[in-house]
């Protein structure tokens, strides 16, 4: 049984006839009366009693012709469904991103995508890396940003480069440095506090690669989930830390900021989405990324 033998049917029983319904569905008389024939055909009923040239519905073709109305409205809700999905009318996107990196220019880019597409649902998880790498794995999300994503995960995923940021150096404020500047190997000698490991592979092992090319091994103080934590910890006398520029966005009063010397590192934070056909939802919002990507950049230029 298809659509179309409910059609058929239907308009037999609307237009009262098969040479009514035939004229005004532009298809040919012998098509329907095929059509109605392969419906009683396959219900083991009589539809119509046929009476002359009028075809009149049997009891049980009223129960059916019902149940076909309902069937077609049905579909046809169905149809204007798909289509306004397939236009980003609704839907739901899941985006997950770090707070303090992304501040500069999420809040803007959401706000232009709701006004484009009010009827998709946000949801916003707000973790670090490792934590955006379980909610892909959960279904959670389609799209993150984050940093660079670790190798085993690099096959199964696509990636827009938003921009690169330094490194910079965070020391408490009573130290009262004086110079704009500080030689990362004047840090040898300092306690470190780190973002930890396991929450931001990248970011933790530039930073001791920036230390190791400058000929020493960071003491390592803390290791912490939170970079609101490890600068609150700079903030108490415990160590020093070198952060990505972006932390400088995060209120931090009793912390001092200073550009590093080398200061030929950059960290990278992309968009990262699973490699397979995008929803709808999530198609329009690269879409929209891409056309917003010069003016993210000079959001996020660090000067």
């Amino acid at each position: 049984m298809e659509l179309r033998h409910l059609r058929y049917f239907t308009a037999v029983v609307q237009w009262k006839g098969y040479r009514e319904a035939s004229r005004h569905l532009y298809v040919a008389q012998p098509s329907i009366s095929q059509a109605v024939a392969d419906l009683e055909s396959e219900l083991r009923i009589r539809l119509f009693s046929r009476e002359g040239r009028v075809a009149i519905l049997t009891p049980e073709g009223k129960v059916f012709y019902e149940e076909a109305l309902k069937t077609l409205a049905q579909a046809e809700r169905s149809i204007a469904t798909a289509q306004r999905a397939a236009k980003g009318e609704f839907g739901k996107l899941g985006i997950a991103f770090m707070g303090f990196t992304a501040c500069p220019f999420l809040p803007d880019l959401m706000r232009k995508y709701k006004t484009r597409h009010p009827g998709v649902a946000l949801r916003l998880i707000e973790d670090v890396p490792n934590g955006q790498d379980a909610a892909f794995d959960r279904g959670e999300i389609d799209i993150a940003f984050t940093r660079p994503l670790p190798a085993d995960r690099r096959a199964s995923y696509e990636t827009r480069l938003l921009f690169s940021e330094p490194l910079v150096a965070a020391l408490p404020r009573d130290r009262n440095v004086k110079t704009k500047r500080i030689r990362i190997a004047d840090l040898a000698g300092e306690r470190f506090i780190v973002f930890q490991r396991t929450s931001s592979p990248a970011v933790f092992d530039t930073i001791i690669r920036v230390c190791n090319d400058n000929g020493f091994s960071p003491k390592l103080q803390n290791e912490l989930n939170n970079m609101n934590s490890v600068l609150a910890t700079v903030e108490a006398g415990e160590g020093v830390a070198i952060i990505p520029a972006s932390s400088r966005n995060l209120r931090a009063d009793n912390v001092a900021f200073y550009r590093l010397q080398p200061d030929d590192v950059r960290i990278d934070f992309v968009a990262a989405w699973q490699k397979k056909e995008p929803s709808v939802p999530l198609k329009l919002f690269l879409e929209l990324l891409e056309k917003e990507l010069p003016s993210i950049r000079e959001k996020t230029r660090f000067r």
